[in-house]
């Protein structure tokens, strides 16, 4: 069967691929794969999105910021997303737009999130105004550390994870004290809380957790 994009809302918002909207449709068992996934995904809060992002970055080899099959598969067994062999290869082929054999793993990250309200980008951005303090446009690590309260992060108050495991894996989502170039631009600071958007339903919270921080 198929589900017209057109007639179904959540089959357009879930649908992000250019290469099948020629045809305007989606099988059915995709589009549950890729709401699976999704739901799989967002269990895991943003570790989830920032988990599996890291795990393409360590299988893309020759740093072309894609993956074949064998490093798609691969990287999605090692992160126990439960998919079968068959729908992993059913969003390989989704997410292969020119059909060469491989995926752009941002472009696949990027479907595996829904986009950002336009409350929630204007939040992220004052957010950001508020930790640079010079309005240099640009972040460093002194001033995350000393403007991040990593104590509201939502794993924090569930107690998945500590305060110190948070503000650990906030510095290096932005290779800030790393080893490329230790600044974070306002690209990179909305990038992050898209991935802590993707785990949040409600936009109260998230406006929440934000002024918290």
């Amino acid at each position: 069967k198929k589900l017209k994009i057109a007639e179904n809302p959540e089959s357009k918002r879930l649908f992000t691929s250019s290469a099948a909207s020629s045809s305007a449709t989606m099988d059915a068992g995709l589009l549950m794969t890729i709401k699976n996934l999704k739901a799989q995904l967002k269990s895991r809060g943003a570790h989830g999105i920032i988990g599996l992002g890291r795990k393409f970055k360590i299988m893309d080899d020759d740093g072309s910021k894609s993956l074949n099959m064998a490093e798609f598969r691969k990287a999605m067994t090692e992160m126990q997303l439960e998919l079968n062999g068959r729908e992993m290869e059913a969003l390989f082929k989704h997410f292969d737009k020119d059909g060469n054999g491989s995926v752009d793993f941002e472009e696949f990250l990027q479907g595996c999130r829904d986009p950002m309200s336009e409350r929630r980008q204007n939040l992220v951005r004052m957010a950001f105004a508020k930790v640079d303090a010079d309005g240099n446009g640009i972040l460093e690590a002194s001033d995350i550390v000393g403007a991040y309260d990593a104590s509201k992060h939502p794993d924090v108050i569930a107690g998945k994870r500590t305060e110190n495991q948070i503000l650990q894996e906030f510095l290096s989502t932005f290779d800030v004290g790393g080893t490329v170039d230790g600044k974070v631009t306002p690209e990179e600071f909305e990038m992050y809380y898209h991935n802590i958007s993707s785990s949040i339903d409600n936009d109260d919270y998230f406006e929440l957790m934000i002024r918290n921080a």
